[in-house]
């Protein structure tokens, strides 16, 4: 994370959330990442993968609000020096600026107790699985390239496939490599 300079994007109209990107290490001492899926009966993005995250409270800034929102929906709690940076911000379509928040859990990872109206599975995914190559579909309703990353034997679409993507390129790969130009599937859109 050191030296990357994240791109923020002004909120215009939309609401301030944040997600996190949880780091540490799985059962087997590999370093991992943290990944959910959203429970079925959710009124919005019903079954989706999705990092933890949510809307920022008034006041609250991303890092707050990516802990806090970490610890209501999988029960991590992490303090404040846990924070290791921020990705880009993502602009989604449902009416979110979205910032990702990557912090270190250690083997707290390993220890989750989630929100089960909120989330359906939590998944200790070892950071290797990351070094795939996304997919990039076109669409008729937007210019911009829909990504898919191959993950998890699915498909994980942005926002969180190209946060992902972002986190992948440059803490395995070493590139800063922007991802606001790539497009949500239509699904998500809602």
């Amino acid at each position: 994370m050191a030296g990357f300079q994240p791109q923020r994007l002004p909120t215009e109209g939309r609401r301030r959330a944040a997600v996190a990107v949880a780091l540490g290490e799985d059962a087997q001492g590999r370093p991992s990442f943290l990944l959910t899926r959203r429970a079925a009966r959710m009124r919005t993005h019903a079954g989706q993968w999705a990092l933890p995250g949510g809307r920022a409270d008034d006041g609250e800034d991303a890092a707050a609000t990516a802990r806090r929102e970490l610890a209501e929906e999988v029960g991590v709690e992490l303090p404040a020096q846990e924070v290791l940076g921020t990705l880009d911000d993502y602009g989604t379509r449902s009416g979110f600026v979205m910032t990702p928040v990557v912090l270190w859990a250690g083997s707290r990872l390993q220890v989750t107790n989630p929100e089960v109206r909120e989330v359906a599975s939590v998944h200790v995914v070892p950071l290797d699985e990351l070094d795939v190559r996304p997919r990039f579909l076109t669409i008729p309703e937007s210019d911009r390239p829909v990504i898919q990353l191959p993950l998890l034997g699915s498909l994980v679409h942005a926002p969180t496939g190209a946060i992902l993507y972002q986190f992948a390129e440059l803490v395995l790969r070493g590139r800063h490599t922007r991802v606001a130009e790539f497009e949500q599937p239509v699904f998500a859109w809602r």
